[in-house]
């Protein structure tokens, strides 16, 4: 906790923003995706440099990934183009590449990247319904895709969630509906069983390079499982497009701070 005890306000001030950042963000990701949007800029306003502050935030929503894979388990199909051995190996691959790649950014590097990362998550999550149609339009009845750009797609999607974890749901979404798979309900198992792979192989990774508040990361791994369980229950009761754009609202502003801050 020594981290939040450098800035002006008390740690637990600090330690209260970063448990109902938290809590919040299990919630939306179990309804609708967007956590990571309150996780990172929590952590890096209470003044976790920003590099730690992703690969913390990484860790404390690991286990909502994990429940969400677990659920659908029964649903799992791998999209045409693809077997469920590959999405796994290119899942492992791809993610172990960006968190390698995260792991050699400098703070000042990634602090000037996030706001335009967090733009982008943004932008695809407000747009993810037409994303999702655009890609599913692009398919015709008898259309398989090939292995090769079946692969290079997922290969790429996992890079990013590997490096960067905002909006990698939408891209997963809108990847899987281009390949050919036209099931909500096996496109959102393969999309958390992806997630979780990518995001426990880069646990893996930012803990060999020493990145990783731990104390944080497990505080708010807790704040995160409970708001997911528990938290998801309110947010249900919001109608659906409310919730999008108070999501994409979030963004817009953390985006806006984090230009502010330079």
């Amino acid at each position: 906790m020594d981290i939040l005890a450098t800035l002006g306000m008390g740690p637990w001030t600090h330690i209260a923003l970063l448990l109902g950042a938290a809590f919040v963000a299990g919630a939306l990701n179990a309804v609708a995706g967007g956590g990571s949007f309150l996780t990172l800029p929590a952590l890096v306003f209470t003044g976790v440099p920003p590099v730690v502050a992703n690969a913390t935030g990484t860790v404390a929503l690991l286990p909502g990934y994990m429940a969400g894979a677990w659920g659908f388990r029964e649903d799992m199909r791998p999209p045409p183009g693809l077997s469920l051995r590959q999405i796994v190996l290119l899942s492992l691959i791809g993610g172990s590449a960006g968190a390698a790649l995260l792991l050699f950014t400098p703070d000042a590097t990634f602090r000037k990247v996030v706001p335009w990362l967090l733009l982008a998550a943004t932008a695809m999550f407000a747009f993810g319904p037409q994303l999702r149609a655009w890609a599913s339009g692009k398919n015709t009845a008898h259309a398989v895709p090939s292995v090769t750009k079946a692969a290079a797609g997922m290969l790429i999607v996992a890079i990013y969630g590997g490096y960067f974890n905002g909006g990698l749901g939408i891209l997963l979404l809108a990847l899987f509906g281009l390949l050919g798979q036209t099931q909500l309900n096996a496109m959102n198992g393969m999309k958390n069983l992806v997630s979780a792979l990518l995001t426990a192989i880069a646990v893996v990774i930012y803990a060999a390079g020493g990145i990783v508040q731990w104390k944080l990361a497990l505080l708010m791994m807790i704040a995160a499982t409970a708001g997911g369980y528990g938290g998801a229950r309110v947010a249900r009761k919001i109608p659906a497009p409310i919730l999008r754009w108070c999501i994409v609202a979030t963004g817009l502003v953390m985006a806006g701070l984090f230009f502010a801050k330079g």
